[in-house]
Protein backbone atom coordinates (compact mmCIF):
# COMPACT_ATOMS: atom_id res chain seq x y z
CA UNK A 1 0.00 0.00 0.00
CA UNK A 2 1.59 3.26 -1.15
CA UNK A 3 1.75 5.90 1.56
CA UNK A 4 -0.54 8.87 1.14
CA UNK A 5 -2.18 11.64 3.14
CA UNK A 6 -5.27 10.76 5.17
CA UNK A 7 -7.63 13.52 6.25
CA UNK A 8 -9.52 12.08 9.21
CA UNK A 9 -12.64 14.04 10.12
CA UNK A 10 -13.44 13.35 13.76
CA UNK A 11 -10.14 11.70 14.62
CA UNK A 12 -11.44 9.56 17.46
CA UNK A 13 -11.07 6.04 18.81
CA UNK A 14 -11.41 4.03 15.59
CA UNK A 15 -9.63 6.52 13.35
CA UNK A 16 -6.69 6.69 15.74
CA UNK A 17 -6.37 2.89 15.54
CA UNK A 18 -6.11 3.20 11.75
CA UNK A 19 -3.50 5.94 12.14
CA UNK A 20 -1.41 3.60 14.30
CA UNK A 21 -1.19 1.30 11.28
CA UNK A 22 -0.58 4.00 8.67
CA UNK A 23 1.90 6.33 10.36
CA UNK A 24 4.71 3.74 10.61
CA UNK A 25 4.27 3.13 6.87
CA UNK A 26 5.12 6.74 6.10
CA UNK A 27 1.60 8.12 5.86
CA UNK A 28 0.73 11.66 6.72
CA UNK A 29 -2.40 11.83 8.90
CA UNK A 30 -4.33 15.07 9.42
CA UNK A 31 -7.01 14.68 12.10
CA UNK A 32 -9.75 17.05 13.17
CA UNK A 33 -10.84 17.43 16.76
CA UNK A 34 -13.05 19.86 18.65
CA UNK A 35 -10.59 21.44 21.08
CA UNK A 36 -7.02 22.67 21.33
CA UNK A 37 -6.45 20.36 24.30
CA UNK A 38 -7.44 17.28 22.31
CA UNK A 39 -5.38 18.53 19.38
CA UNK A 40 -2.26 18.61 21.54
CA UNK A 41 -2.86 15.00 22.63
CA UNK A 42 -3.34 13.88 19.03
CA UNK A 43 -0.15 15.59 17.89
CA UNK A 44 1.70 13.47 20.43
CA UNK A 45 0.57 10.38 18.48
CA UNK A 46 2.17 11.64 15.27
CA UNK A 47 -0.89 13.13 13.61
CA UNK A 48 -1.23 16.70 12.40
CA UNK A 49 -4.34 18.37 13.74
CA UNK A 50 -7.08 20.83 12.86
CA UNK A 51 -9.59 22.19 15.35
CA UNK A 52 -12.96 21.79 13.64
CA UNK A 53 -15.47 23.40 13.52
CA UNK A 54 -13.60 26.64 13.31
CA UNK A 55 -10.85 25.88 10.81
CA UNK A 56 -11.34 25.74 7.03
CA UNK A 57 -11.13 22.23 5.59
CA UNK A 58 -10.40 23.19 1.98
CA UNK A 59 -6.57 23.36 2.34
CA UNK A 60 -6.41 19.93 3.99
CA UNK A 61 -8.82 18.47 1.42
CA UNK A 62 -6.57 19.79 -1.33
CA UNK A 63 -3.61 17.92 0.15
CA UNK A 64 -5.42 14.69 1.03
CA UNK A 65 -5.25 11.54 -1.05
CA UNK A 66 -7.66 9.71 1.29
CA UNK A 67 -10.62 10.87 3.38
CA UNK A 68 -12.19 9.22 6.44
CA UNK A 69 -15.16 10.63 8.33
CA UNK A 70 -16.17 9.34 11.73
CA UNK A 71 -18.38 12.25 12.79
CA UNK A 72 -21.85 11.25 13.94
CA UNK A 73 -24.89 12.89 12.35
CA UNK A 74 -27.10 15.21 14.32
CA UNK A 75 -30.78 16.01 14.12
CA UNK A 76 -30.08 18.26 11.12
CA UNK A 77 -28.13 15.60 9.22
CA UNK A 78 -24.44 15.10 8.63
CA UNK A 79 -22.52 18.14 9.97
CA UNK A 80 -19.60 17.65 7.58
CA UNK A 81 -21.80 17.72 4.52
CA UNK A 82 -23.89 20.56 5.92
CA UNK A 83 -20.87 22.86 5.79
CA UNK A 84 -18.46 21.30 3.34
CA UNK A 85 -20.29 19.24 0.70
CA UNK A 86 -19.15 21.53 -2.13
CA UNK A 87 -15.51 21.42 -0.99
CA UNK A 88 -15.57 17.63 -0.74
CA UNK A 89 -17.15 17.38 -4.18
CA UNK A 90 -14.41 19.62 -5.56
CA UNK A 91 -11.75 17.39 -4.00
CA UNK A 92 -13.37 14.16 -5.20
CA UNK A 93 -11.44 13.86 -8.50
CA UNK A 94 -8.07 13.60 -6.76
CA UNK A 95 -9.17 11.45 -3.80
CA UNK A 96 -8.20 7.81 -4.15
CA UNK A 97 -10.47 6.55 -1.35
CA UNK A 98 -13.11 7.87 1.01
CA UNK A 99 -14.60 6.06 3.99
CA UNK A 100 -17.68 6.75 6.09
CA UNK A 101 -18.01 5.04 9.47
CA UNK A 102 -21.64 4.10 10.07
CA UNK A 103 -23.28 1.55 12.35
CA UNK A 104 -25.07 -1.79 12.11
CA UNK A 105 -27.92 0.05 13.84
CA UNK A 106 -29.18 0.97 10.36
CA UNK A 107 -30.57 -2.57 10.00
CA UNK A 108 -33.00 -2.26 12.89
CA UNK A 109 -34.36 -5.15 14.93
CA UNK A 110 -34.28 -8.66 13.47
CA UNK A 111 -35.26 -10.57 16.62
CA UNK A 112 -31.85 -12.21 16.75
CA UNK A 113 -31.83 -13.10 13.05
CA UNK A 114 -28.93 -12.65 10.64
CA UNK A 115 -28.38 -9.55 8.51
CA UNK A 116 -25.93 -8.77 5.71
CA UNK A 117 -25.11 -5.72 3.62
CA UNK A 118 -27.96 -6.39 1.19
CA UNK A 119 -30.69 -6.30 3.84
CA UNK A 120 -33.27 -3.53 3.64
CA UNK A 121 -32.45 -0.77 6.12
CA UNK A 122 -35.14 -0.39 8.77
CA UNK A 123 -33.66 1.33 11.83
CA UNK A 124 -35.93 1.52 14.83
CA UNK A 125 -33.98 4.05 16.88
CA UNK A 126 -33.45 7.76 16.34
CA UNK A 127 -29.69 7.19 16.19
CA UNK A 128 -30.08 4.45 13.57
CA UNK A 129 -32.38 6.59 11.43
CA UNK A 130 -29.90 9.48 11.55
CA UNK A 131 -27.13 7.15 10.37
CA UNK A 132 -29.27 5.81 7.54
CA UNK A 133 -29.99 9.33 6.34
CA UNK A 134 -26.32 10.30 6.62
CA UNK A 135 -25.31 7.27 4.56
CA UNK A 136 -27.79 8.37 1.90
CA UNK A 137 -26.38 11.92 1.94
CA UNK A 138 -22.84 10.64 1.40
CA UNK A 139 -23.98 8.24 -1.32
CA UNK A 140 -25.78 11.06 -3.11
CA UNK A 141 -22.64 13.21 -3.00
CA UNK A 142 -20.59 10.29 -4.31
CA UNK A 143 -23.03 9.74 -7.17
CA UNK A 144 -22.91 13.40 -8.21
CA UNK A 145 -19.18 14.04 -7.72
CA UNK A 146 -17.40 10.73 -8.26
CA UNK A 147 -16.23 10.57 -4.63
CA UNK A 148 -14.77 7.03 -4.18
CA UNK A 149 -16.99 6.28 -1.18
CA UNK A 150 -16.91 3.16 1.00
CA UNK A 151 -19.35 2.71 3.90
CA UNK A 152 -18.38 0.70 6.97
CA UNK A 153 -21.19 -0.42 9.29
CA UNK A 154 -19.55 -1.01 12.65
CA UNK A 155 -20.87 -3.35 15.32
CA UNK A 156 -20.40 -2.62 19.04
CA UNK A 157 -16.83 -1.36 19.46
CA UNK A 158 -14.52 -2.48 22.25
CA UNK A 159 -10.78 -2.35 22.83
CA UNK A 160 -8.20 -0.75 25.13
CA UNK A 161 -10.02 1.50 27.57
CA UNK A 162 -13.38 0.25 26.34
CA UNK A 163 -13.85 -3.15 27.89
CA UNK A 164 -15.80 -4.59 30.84
CA UNK A 165 -12.85 -5.05 33.20
CA UNK A 166 -12.94 -1.67 34.94
CA UNK A 167 -16.59 -2.04 35.94
CA UNK A 168 -15.99 -5.60 37.07
CA UNK A 169 -13.07 -4.53 39.24
CA UNK A 170 -14.96 -1.66 40.87
CA UNK A 171 -18.09 -3.73 41.40
CA UNK A 172 -20.44 -1.76 39.15
CA UNK A 173 -20.80 -4.35 36.36
CA UNK A 174 -24.25 -5.86 35.83
CA UNK A 175 -25.58 -8.72 33.76
CA UNK A 176 -28.68 -7.21 32.18
CA UNK A 177 -30.95 -10.01 31.02
CA UNK A 178 -33.26 -9.53 28.08
CA UNK A 179 -34.32 -12.93 26.71
CA UNK A 180 -33.32 -13.38 23.08
CA UNK A 181 -31.00 -10.34 23.08
CA UNK A 182 -27.83 -10.75 21.06
CA UNK A 183 -25.21 -8.27 19.83
CA UNK A 184 -22.37 -8.32 17.35
CA UNK A 185 -19.07 -6.74 18.36
CA UNK A 186 -15.73 -5.69 16.89
CA UNK A 187 -12.33 -4.98 18.40
CA UNK A 188 -10.98 -1.57 17.41
CA UNK A 189 -7.79 -3.10 16.00
CA UNK A 190 -9.91 -5.17 13.62
CA UNK A 191 -11.73 -2.01 12.50
CA UNK A 192 -8.32 -0.56 11.70
CA UNK A 193 -7.22 -3.53 9.65
CA UNK A 194 -10.50 -3.59 7.70
CA UNK A 195 -10.07 0.09 6.81
CA UNK A 196 -6.44 -0.48 5.83
CA UNK A 197 -7.44 -3.45 3.67
CA UNK A 198 -10.06 -1.33 1.90
CA UNK A 199 -7.55 1.47 1.31
CA UNK A 200 -5.24 -1.09 -0.27
CA UNK A 201 -8.07 -2.52 -2.38
CA UNK A 202 -10.51 0.31 -3.20
CA UNK A 203 -13.98 -0.62 -4.47
CA UNK A 204 -16.00 2.61 -4.57
CA UNK A 205 -19.65 2.13 -3.78
CA UNK A 206 -19.11 -0.88 -1.52
CA UNK A 207 -20.66 -1.29 1.91
CA UNK A 208 -18.98 -3.48 4.52
CA UNK A 209 -20.23 -4.87 7.81
CA UNK A 210 -17.41 -4.72 10.34
CA UNK A 211 -18.01 -7.26 13.09
CA UNK A 212 -16.51 -10.43 14.52
CA UNK A 213 -17.63 -14.02 13.99
CA UNK A 214 -19.43 -14.52 17.29
CA UNK A 215 -22.59 -12.57 18.08
CA UNK A 216 -23.44 -13.18 21.72
CA UNK A 217 -25.78 -12.13 24.53
CA UNK A 218 -24.23 -9.29 26.54
CA UNK A 219 -24.52 -11.19 29.82
CA UNK A 220 -22.30 -13.96 28.41
CA UNK A 221 -19.53 -11.47 27.68
CA UNK A 222 -19.69 -10.03 31.20
CA UNK A 223 -19.66 -13.52 32.71
CA UNK A 224 -16.61 -14.51 30.68
CA UNK A 225 -14.77 -11.32 31.62
CA UNK A 226 -15.50 -11.97 35.31
CA UNK A 227 -14.13 -15.50 34.98
CA UNK A 228 -10.94 -14.16 33.37
CA UNK A 229 -10.46 -11.86 36.36
CA UNK A 230 -11.34 -14.57 38.88
CA UNK A 231 -14.18 -12.42 40.20
CA UNK A 232 -17.69 -13.46 41.23
CA UNK A 233 -20.41 -13.42 38.62
CA UNK A 234 -22.06 -9.98 38.67
CA UNK A 235 -25.71 -9.92 39.70
CA UNK A 236 -28.33 -10.56 37.04
CA UNK A 237 -30.87 -7.82 36.49
CA UNK A 238 -33.99 -8.00 34.29
CA UNK A 239 -33.87 -5.50 31.44
CA UNK A 240 -37.19 -3.97 32.47
CA UNK A 241 -35.82 -3.11 35.92
CA UNK A 242 -32.38 -1.85 34.88
CA UNK A 243 -31.49 1.83 35.00
CA UNK A 244 -29.66 2.75 31.80
CA UNK A 245 -28.75 5.81 29.84
CA UNK A 246 -30.83 6.45 26.71
CA UNK A 247 -27.79 5.47 24.63
CA UNK A 248 -27.41 2.13 26.43
CA UNK A 249 -31.13 1.43 26.22
CA UNK A 250 -31.08 2.09 22.48
CA UNK A 251 -28.63 -0.79 22.03
CA UNK A 252 -31.06 -3.14 23.75
CA UNK A 253 -33.93 -1.97 21.53
CA UNK A 254 -32.67 -4.15 18.68
CA UNK A 255 -31.35 -7.70 18.45
CA UNK A 256 -29.53 -9.14 15.44
CA UNK A 257 -26.59 -11.20 14.27
CA UNK A 258 -24.43 -9.47 11.65
CA UNK A 259 -22.64 -11.33 8.87
CA UNK A 260 -19.07 -10.35 7.99
CA UNK A 261 -18.49 -12.51 4.88
CA UNK A 262 -17.71 -9.51 2.68
CA UNK A 263 -14.71 -8.24 4.64
CA UNK A 264 -13.22 -11.72 4.56
CA UNK A 265 -14.00 -12.59 0.95
CA UNK A 266 -13.58 -9.21 -0.76
CA UNK A 267 -10.86 -7.66 1.41
CA UNK A 268 -9.05 -10.78 2.53
CA UNK A 269 -9.31 -9.80 6.19
CA UNK A 270 -8.44 -12.38 8.80
CA UNK A 271 -9.73 -11.07 12.10
CA UNK A 272 -7.24 -10.64 14.90
CA UNK A 273 -10.05 -11.29 17.39
CA UNK A 274 -12.74 -13.49 15.78
CA UNK A 275 -14.75 -13.61 19.01
CA UNK A 276 -15.09 -11.84 22.33
CA UNK A 277 -13.06 -14.51 24.15
CA UNK A 278 -9.95 -13.77 22.08
CA UNK A 279 -10.54 -10.03 22.30
CA UNK A 280 -11.02 -9.98 26.08
CA UNK A 281 -7.98 -12.19 26.64
CA UNK A 282 -5.86 -9.76 24.62
CA UNK A 283 -7.21 -6.76 26.53
CA UNK A 284 -6.45 -8.40 29.85
CA UNK A 285 -2.94 -9.37 28.74
CA UNK A 286 -2.34 -5.72 27.74
CA UNK A 287 -3.46 -4.46 31.13
CA UNK A 288 -7.23 -4.47 30.72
Amino acid sequence: MTAGTLLSLGHGYSAQALARLLLPQGWRVIGTTRSAEKAAALRATGAETLVWPGTPLAPALAEASHLLTSIAPGEAGDPVLAGHAAEIAAAAPHLQWAGYLSTTGVYGDHAGGWVDEDCVLAPGTRRGRARMLAEAEWQALAASSGLPLHIFRLAGIYGPGRGPFAKLRDGTARRIIKPGQVFSRIHVDDIAQVLAASIARPAPGMVYNVCDDEPAPPEDVIAHAAALLGLPLPPAMPYDEAEMTPMARSFYAESKRVRNDRIRQDLGVRLLYPGYREGLAALLAAGG
